[in-house]
């Protein structure tokens, strides 16, 4: 945290926001844009949390979060930083946001609300190694990760034996992953698929630890004092 003070100090030049400089200083302003995005809380807990107002809370985020995400967009890898010899585990998660009344392609039949859907890789250990650009949330995994570019990475050496095969979960059935088998209609399953069902299940509990704190909690409140931003949540909206 205090590396990520140094280099956006720099960045700008000491020209940092006003918003939250009194009240929070640049360190606990910083702090509090990864505490809202890691862990989805509303505005109004992280004011009691920070102890600040709700209403500097929204500037703060406004003013601050472009910043961190400047800051450390040379951070985030790509497909051309991976290693094609690396196995990966590679899940989807949705990302919650409002749900605007002009974008009901946010919406996710499968999950039952609004976001985005993001596509997560990690290695076998479990370390974060990829994360996808936002896409819709009514978009499938399966399409989402084939439009991301991840399986479309090329060897140039020909003579280097086939790159391993990805381990996902039956979402993604078609893409030459590594997936559960399903069951077939009548039969039971056999005692191979389902030895291999348990082993491919065992690794994709690896990556979820990455993407969990993605897939829990509410959306939080819009990170702006716009008047035009939707008074209701996405449940509220779609129950309607």
């Amino acid at each position: 945290m205090h590396d990520l003070c140094r280099r956006i100090h720099t960045a700008v030049n000491g020209d940092l926001p006003a918003a939250g400089s009194r009240q929070l200083g640049l360190y606990q302003s910083i702090r509090l844009v990864p505490a809202s995005l890691r862990h989805n809380l509303e505005q109004q807990l992280l004011a009691e949390l920070f102890d600040i107002s709700q209403p500097t809370v929204s500037r703060v985020l406004t003013a601050w979060t472009p910043l961190v995400a400047d800051t450390l967009a040379d951070n985030i890898p790509t497909t051309d930083d991976l290693d094609p010899d690396t196995q990966l585990i590679i899940d989807g998660t949705p990302a919650p946001c409002w749900a605007w009344r002009d974008k009901p392609e946010l919406y996710s039949g499968k999950h039952h609300t609004t976001g985005v859907n993001l596509q997560v890789a990690c290695t076998l250990g479990g370390r974060l190694a990829w994360a996808s650009d936002p896409v819709p949330g009514r978009i499938h995994d399966a399409r989402a990760l084939t439009e991301s570019g991840l399986l479309d990475i090329e060897d140039d050496d020909p003579d280097r034996s086939p790159h391993p095969r990805h381990i996902a979960d039956k979402g993604y059935t078609g893409l030459d992953l590594i997936t559960p088998t399903k069951k077939p209609a009548g039969p039971p399953q056999t005692e191979a698929n389902k030895i291999c069902n348990r082993a491919t299940g065992k690794s994709e509990d690896e990556s979820n630890r990455p993407s969990l704190t993605s897939k829990t909690g509410t959306p939080s409140r819009p990170v702006t004092d716009d008047p035009s931003t939707p008074s209701r949540t996405p449940s509220q909206q779609h129950s309607e």
